[in-house]
């Protein structure tokens, strides 16, 4: 999962780094691998600074600083197709045609035709494994079949219809134009989310700044108003003289991802008209009734709910209120630590679990305890959450989840890697209990699930929820195909990717670096100016 920013001032004087950056790291918790910002200046030059880390780490004053210009895109990353490597944070660039940039959050299902067709037909290098860069080439070759000198909004409408018919998956895309405008689409399935607000310009005048992001909390922090989400299918262009919309697919089921309400998106964020946190109240509130029903099956009693910080806190609260429980915080968070199921590395993953969360004696010894979490998926966290219960006293441990079991792979942009790591593929729900420790396991039912999320938007007839259920929403997703991406985004492979890595993504020849010869990206000033390196991931000096 990955967070994407663009942001159009109408003063060109005033420079929008500070504030791109101060809305990525709103959208921090989207990805904690890699960030980066690229911002259109005078003469419609761009300027970047992207590298591996966290946004307060990557952006100093420094290097916000050297980001001239009033309009720009921004991205937070966590690796799931592709290598971690500095080669693929993002925004990617290329400067045929017009100079353009693209921040992307998703994952595309039909890469092999795509390179292909980049290889024999477009003449069209990749240079990572990143299936954006894919796009942001698609999307160029679109553009440059106009032959013009300039192009207009009806063009750039035509070429990102193109794009809908030949790409299938998963894409929310924030895009920019030197010295022409941002330009914001989303796939026809609405898989990802993506919204866009105003708010009078800054410095007065009668114009408007515009802003694009992944979350409406963006949008909250910096007093943009008026906040819609970007429609499925639709393509948006902003420029300083005006605002265009277009439908620009042809219809198909609008099914957004119900993990983004589970787990990913924040409580205070709302999506395609659904708040988050009031879904997770009702997702509260849904649990608590097959928590009773399970528990008067198994003629056992609960004595204190206690919620895995942060996300599941506010289905908790309900849960307990609703059972008439008292809760607790049983569980301390270390704030400095990220989230461990974005974490790239699975012993990375398992180290960590303990240096985020301490368990307060008291409020488990010598009780039944009922830990409430939003999900279960590989069971690395929770195995650890319930022998730490354990270890503290408590008599048993029973593990409610606001999700179904995950059995299947995400094939749009989640990374989940393998279906022989989720631990819930190809066991029973007591099979589960005893993977993980605890006395017993209690899961939301998908009817309920889809109901907690639905009743807040009823016009959304569908989400996507392929990782309980197995059924992709695109279609193109057959047994082989899983294979192949497991084999990609395993763990193991992301820590060995080597020169002409792409191979292992769809038989492509390209490139990510090898370990040994990974370059560090930093701001590379104007990056269609003399140095021609500029805009190549490699525009540094060797480690």
């Amino acid at each position: 999962m990955c967070g994407i920013l663009g942001l159009l001032l109408h003063d060109p004087t005033i420079d929008a780094a500070s504030e791109i950056c101060e809305g990525l790291s709103l959208l921090q918790h989207r990805g904690q691998d890699a960030c980066g910002i690229v911002t259109c200046g005078p003469k419609g030059r761009f300027y970047q600074c992207k590298a591996n880390g966290m946004v307060r780490d990557v952006f100093d004053a420094t290097a916000i600083s050297r980001l001239a210009g009033g309009m720009g895109v921004g991205h937070v990353r966590y690796p799931t197709a592709g290598s971690s490597n500095h080669a693929e944070a993002q925004p990617f660039y290329v400067n045929s045609p017009y100079g353009i940039v693209m921040a992307h959050n998703g994952n595309l299902i039909n890469t092999s035709s795509l390179l292909h067709f980049m290889d024999a037909v477009a003449h069209r290098h990749i240079n990572t494994s990143s299936d954006s860069e894919l796009l942001l080439n698609i999307f160029a070759d679109n553009l440059q079949k106009t032959g013009k000198f300039r192009i207009n909004e009806e063009d750039i409408f035509t070429a990102i219809g193109g794009l809908m018919e030949q790409v299938k998956g998963a894409y929310a895309c924030v895009a920019m134009l030197a010295g022409f405008g941002i330009i914001a689409f989303r796939d026809p399935n609405g898989i990802r989310p993506l919204g866009m607000g105003s708010r009078k310009a800054l410095g007065g005048g009668p114009g408007k700044d515009w802003l694009f992001a992944s979350e409406s909390v963006v949008a909250d922090a910096s007093s943009f108003t008026d906040w819609e989400d970007v429609k499925p299918g639709e393509a948006v262009i902003i420029t300083r003289s005006g605002v265009s919309r277009r439908q620009v697919s042809q219809p198909a089921t609008f099914a957004p991802d119900i993990f983004e309400y589970v787990y990913f998106a924040r409580p205070d964020s709302v999506l395609d008209g659904i708040s988050v946190y009031r879904s997770r109240m009702a997702m509260g509130d849904a649990l608590a009734d097959e928590v009773e029903r399970v528990l008067r099956e198994r003629n056992l009693t609960v004595d204190v709910v206690i919620p895995v910080p942060d996300t599941s806190r506010v289905a908790a609260l309900n849960l307990a209120q609703k059972l008439g429980l008292p809760y607790r915080e049983g569980f301390i968070k270390n704030r400095y630590v990220g989230r461990t199921f974005i974490m790239p590395g699975q012993q990375m993953r398992r180290k960590n679990v303990r240096r985020k969360l301490n368990a307060m004696a008291h409020e488990f010894a010598d009780k039944n305890v009922l830990i409430v979490d939003d999900s279960i998926v590989r069971g690395t966290t929770s195995k650890e959450i319930v022998q730490m219960a354990k270890d503290v006293g408590a008599l048993k441990v029973i593990v409610a989840s606001c999700a179904p079991p995950i059995r299947h792979v995400n094939v749009y942009g989640i990374d989940m890697p393998s279906r022989a790591e989720l631990v819930a593929h190809d066991r029973t729900t007591d099979d589960i209990a005893a993977a993980i420790g605890a006395d017993l396991v209690i899961f939301q039912t998908l009817p309920d699930l889809i109901a907690s999320v639905r009743q807040f938007n009823p016009s959304i007839a569908a989400f996507d929820c392929s990782v309980f259920t197995g059924e992709y929403v695109t279609g193109g997703v057959d047994e082989a195909y899983l294979a192949g991406l497991e084999q990609l985004r395993a763990d193991n492979v992301k820590q060995r990717m080597e020169v002409g890595g792409l191979g292992t993504m769809e038989g492509k020849g390209g490139g990510a670096a090898k370990e040994s010869r990974e370059v560090a990206l930093g701001c590379s000033g104007p990056m269609n100016g003399a140095d021609s390196t500029v805009g190549l991931h490699n525009s540094h000096s060797l480690r």
